[in-house]
């Protein structure tokens, strides 16, 4: 069975290698990355609580603007499903709304790994073939700069109870709409990335390790050189299905005048995708 091997970010060869990996999986892994563990540990215990029992008054989601929190009442259905997923989560934006005890933290985050996020665009454009290259209307990592669209989305899968709807998972099998995405790895496992032969592949979850997968926008910039790969996060069984789960996917938007092909600009793809997932 194929599997995910990390990338050590400090490694001579690890630009090539990463893209290497992004090219033949759609995703990932890095260790001996610059984000700060002990940040992104307090982020999860902090939010887990929040999640449990934090005042969620004047927090409810905008479906103009798509900040703030999402109940699982209102949670996504991935395209093709037609039970919803077993989630609830907050968007945070640095314009947007948040706890102002969580603020900090979050923000800090948010500021790292967009840092970070530019370097791997440059990885990845710096490793694309030349004839590909030229479909790229400017700079991978120029499309990120000064974006107000970026998400960083915080999510907290509940304990199974045993009563969810029949079918419905944590995250059904689903790509996402971005150019890439970063993830910390979870406090828990279950996420899986399909193979090319449509297998399964469980992805490291190692804590300190950086999931990074392709999204629909860059597949779609790159002329589909860079798979947009399906993933998912399957249920727990035995005793870890008492426990949360908490994940931080950082969703890098391009602003919403970027030209990714000749079919779509940024902003377009965006409005198409949410429109198909019923937020918009």
């Amino acid at each position: 069975m194929p599997t995910l091997t990390a990338v050590d970010f400090t490694a001579p060869d690890a630009a090539r290698e990463f893209a290497s990996s992004l090219r033949e999986t759609g995703f990932g892994v890095l260790k001996n990355h610059p984000i700060d563990k002990a940040l992104v540990s307090r982020i999860y215990e902090t939010w887990e609580n929040w999640f449990k029992t934090g005042d969620k008054t004047g927090f409810d989601f905008s479906r103009d603007t798509q900040d703030g929190f999402f109940p699982a009442s209102i949670s996504e259905k991935a395209q093709g499903y037609d039970v919803k997923d077993i989630k609830e989560y907050f968007h945070f934006y640095p314009w947007g709304r948040i706890p102002e005890d969580l603020r900090a933290d979050v923000e800090a985050y948010y500021a790292g790994a967009n840092k970070l996020a530019a370097t791997l665009l440059s990885w990845v454009e710096a490793n694309t073939p030349a004839d590909i290259a030229k479909n790229y209307r400017v700079p991978l990592s120029s499309m990120i700069a000064d974006s107000q669209k970026t998400l960083l989305r915080i999510l907290h899968y509940p304990p199974m109870t045993g009563s969810e709807e029949p079918g419905a998972v944590r995250a059904a099998a689903h790509t996402d709409i971005n150019l890439l995405t970063i993830l910390p790895a979870a406090n828990e496992p279950g996420l899986q990335v399909q193979a090319k032969d449509g297998s399964w592949i469980d992805v490291p979850c190692e804590f300190g390790t950086l999931v990074v997968n392709i999204g629909d926008m860059l597949q779609e910039a790159s002329g589909h050189y860079y798979p947009s790969t399906k993933h998912r996060v399957i249920n727990p069984t035995g005793e870890r299905s008492e426990k949360s789960r908490i994940s931080m996917p950082l969703f890098l938007h391009p602003r919403p005048d970027v030209v990714l092909s000749d079919r779509y600009t940024a902003d377009s793809y965006l409005k198409e995708r949410l429109r198909e997932l019923g937020v918009l």
